[in-house]
């Protein structure tokens, strides 16, 4: 059996446009990937509301990732593939960071998962869609629209640097009109089966 362990923000937990619902477990894109996939393989959704990639939150709380990410490993170790999708969180105003700032951020995730065992998982980075800003649209968000257009590109860099799998998800969906951030169910479904033929694809080549 593989393990994949999906690593990420709200988006992975399942939020919903709407202030404080959830989606539904079967239409998460976590579970989504699983169900694709099939019995052959666990999938481990660990989602929290507000992660960021480096950066504690003076606001949030507990919210960074790599405090958690050394942890986490361990716990679900031996894992065959990270599924790394973080990032929205840092375009947070109150962060005031570059798209390179974010970016650096997220290699250094990556690399603290490509030391993390004598065999690593592989690392299948995924950018986030873009950030909408619109008028009253959240505050906390300010800015984000034009800094979260870059990351894919940023994204794409650090993955090839570092010998990861990329997938855009900017590509496949997009952040919903709601609140700008957060993405509809149809969506979620929609990104799990995109990650789903990305995953197949990967394990693929290890086999040839």
């Amino acid at each position: 059996m593989r393990t994949i362990l999906c690593f990420g923000d709200s988006n992975t937990w399942g939020a919903a446009p709407r202030a404080g619902a959830r989606h539904p477990r079967h239409q998460r894109w976590p579970n989504v990937l699983a169900q694709q996939l099939g019995a052959a393989y666990e999938v481990i959704a660990e989602g929290q509301p507000g992660r960021t990639t480096v950066w504690p939150d003076p606001i949030e709380g507990v919210k960074c990732g790599k405090d958690y990410l050394i942890p986490c490993l361990q716990s679900h170790a031996p894992l065959d593939l990270v599924i790394l999708l973080l990032g929205a969180n840092d375009l947070k105003h109150r962060f005031a960071l570059t798209p390179t700032d974010i970016a650096l951020g997220v290699q250094t995730l990556v690399e603290i998962i490509r030391t993390s065992a004598p065999r690593p998982p592989a690392v299948l980075l995924v950018a986030p869609p873009r950030v909408l800003e619109f008028p009253g649209s959240w505050e906390a968000m300010r800015g984000a629209q034009e800094k979260s257009e870059r990351l894919p590109a940023l994204y794409q860099q650090v993955a090839k640097r570092n010998g990861c799998h990329f997938f855009d998800a900017n590509a496949a969906i997009a952040s919903s009109p709601v609140d700008g951030f957060h993405w509809d169910g149809a969506s979620h479904e929609i990104l799990g089966n995109a990650i789903a033929a990305g995953v197949s694809g990967i394990f693929a080549q290890e086999v040839a």
